[in-house]
């Protein structure tokens, strides 16, 4: 895998496969809808999430989850999952919907709704007559539609505000709480949703909040392609009600009016030739760019730095025992540590020009006082952090091993505080990357000041990636990841997502054999999208390409 062979750009409200093989393929964004869902609430409705599953050889691993869907029994969602699809290969897909009631990311907390397992290419084959199928658990667990839809390579962001006046009201009792819905018409029906604008209570005349999309996920890059705008009053059972709509193009929104009469088919018929429209939609603002790519970061001049820490605290075992974490197998098999350094450094450190990696230890006592310390250098040398290449890294572990006292806490904070400094420095340079990668056996102790580092770091040109080894609940770690919820410490919410945490044993079958290929591709696949983001916000734009 390399960023470059098969990384898939995406802005908005998607995931992504990353996959680099050189065999042709073609990159395909599906959207999921469920009907008729079990209802499992008792006072409510069902609050649907839909997790998707890719199978590896002979495991199944998550592989995306979409957004929470509140008290509804049709859900759409709007996050879209982007896949590279091969016609040689039977990809294999599970799609498990749950009735998700409480924050906790593992799926055993929230109850199943029913799932489907199928191919990518039955997805893909079955478009023109389109892919609707029962969900299988119980019968009667309603059914999934999924459509696919191939990407186009040029891409752009749009900007968006939109407000409305004169809306009707729709409540006996006080007013509409307006939200906006964006569908993409593509490919009949009532095509995807796109964008869902917040509701704002009790407003006829509703000012919502700008957003952007990428053009790929607004109309698949296609100016002319024909968008429904739908404003609905929220209804707390989610049956909401239509106020009006309107079909327009991301060409008529940027060189038309800014007005746009909301019709309510419904009641125009009822009241014929009286009727007008049900409110106006105004389009306060519009703005596209052209989007650049990773790649055009990269062929820029961008340097990748990468740096290690490595949890050496008591709880992995001592490295003698052949139940540690850190045992060193006398014929050369790899532990849980060596082998997240090597999927991973063997990838990144081809976007490292010099390739001397500073490298960390955390939770041991260190000679020659053998004091506790949470930010040593793994060459256990004042003044020189930096490692030769993965050879170099492989040789300053094996002799830490030899040399630290296994203690604790589990702190992240001095390490993620140690780079962080270095990123500072850049901060105002899109010439330079950092990217931390903490390999951990247990639960963090500092989580409050690990959030409060994260927070701080998500202004800077910075990623954090923890691999959690050994069979620790990790649940509690999950919350750094900012994928479903941005991460907030005492009021202040992190600028953007910079967190990507993975569970090795995932990636580890029955007989011990692990999947170097996969794991570097879970652990790494958020980093190009993390690059841009950081870019964008800050209006930096990729060197141009030496001749």
């Amino acid at each position: 895998m390399s960023f470059a062979g098969g990384f898939v750009p995406a802005q908005g409200n998607m995931q992504r496969f990353v996959d680099d093989s050189t065999t042709p393929k073609t990159t395909v964004e599906l959207s999921v809808s469920c009907k008729g869902l079990l209802d499992r609430d008792i006072l409510s409705k069902s609050d649907p999430v839909c997790v998707l599953y890719m199978k590896n050889r002979t495991e199944w691993t998550e592989f995306a989850r979409t957004e929470r869907i509140k008290n509804s029994l049709d859900p759409s969602w709007q996050k879209k999952i982007i896949i590279d699809y091969r016609f040689e290969e039977r990809q294999l897909l599970k799609f498990l919907i749950y009735d998700k009631d409480n924050s906790s990311a593992q799926t055993s907390m929230h109850d199943s709704l029913g799932e489907l397992q199928c191919s990518l290419g039955e997805i893909v084959s079955a478009q023109s007559r389109g892919f609707t199928k029962n969900l299988t658990r119980t019968k009667g667990s309603g059914s999934i539609s999924i459509t696919a839809l191939e990407m186009s390579s040029s891409m752009e962001m749009v900007r968006l505000s939109f407000s409305a006046k004169g809306l009707d009201n729709k409540d006996t009792f006080g007013k509409s709480d307006p939200f906006l819905q964006i569908n993409r018409l593509l490919g009949g029906g009532d095509g995807t949703v796109v964008h869902r604008s917040e509701t704002i209570d009790n407003n006829l005349n509703p000012n919502w909040k700008s957003f952007e999309l990428d053009s790929r996920t607004l109309c698949n890059s296609d100016e002319n392609v024909e968008l429904l705008l739908s404003v609905y009053d929220e209804d707390n059972d989610g049956s909401h009600d239509l106020i009006g709509s309107v079909k327009t193009t991301l060409k008529q929104l940027a060189q038309e009016g800014s007005q746009l009469p909301l019709i309510n088919a419904k009641k125009a018929a009822k009241k014929g030739s009286k009727y007008k429209n049900s409110g106006i939609l105004m389009l306060n603002s519009i703005k596209r760019e052209k989007m650049h790519t990773f790649l055009d970061y990269i062929q820029g001049g961008l340097q990748v730095n990468f740096t290690i820490g490595i949890d050496f605290t008591g709880s992995n075992g001592p490295p003698q025992d052949p139940r540690s974490l850190h045992y060193m197998d006398p014929d050369g098999r790899d532990n849980q540590y060596s082998l997240a350094i090597k999927a991973v450094g063997d990838i990144i450190q081809d976007y490292d020009y010099d390739k001397m990696f500073p490298c960390l230890g955390f939770g041991a006592k260190v000679p020659p006082n053998y004091t506790v310390s949470h930010e040593f250098f793994l060459t256990l040398e004042a003044g020189n952090p930096f490692c030769a290449g993965i050879p170099g890294i492989m040789n300053a572990y094996s002799r830490c091993l030899q040399s630290v006292q296994f203690y604790g806490p589990t702190n992240f904070s001095p390490v993620i505080q140690h780079v962080a400094q270095f990123a500072r420095a850049h901060q105002g340079d899109p010439s330079n990357y950092f990217v931390l990668l903490i390999i951990t056996d247990g639960i963090i102790t500092d989580m409050e000041d690990t959030k409060r580092s994260i927070v701080g770091a998500s202004t800077l040109p910075m990623s954090l990636i923890i691999v959690g080894v050994g069979d620790e609940d990790f649940s509690a770690m999950r919350i750094l990841d900012g994928d479903d919820k941005r991460l907030q410490v005492n009021g202040q919410k992190a600028e953007r997502d910079i967190v990507q945490f993975v569970e090795l044993r995932k990636f580890i079958g029955p007989d011990g054999s692990w999947s170097k290929e996969n794991l570097a591709r879970a652990v790494l696949a958020e980093v190009p999208n993390q690059v841009l983001s950081f870019m964008q916000k800050n209006g930096f734009k990729p060197n141009a390409v030496p001749s």
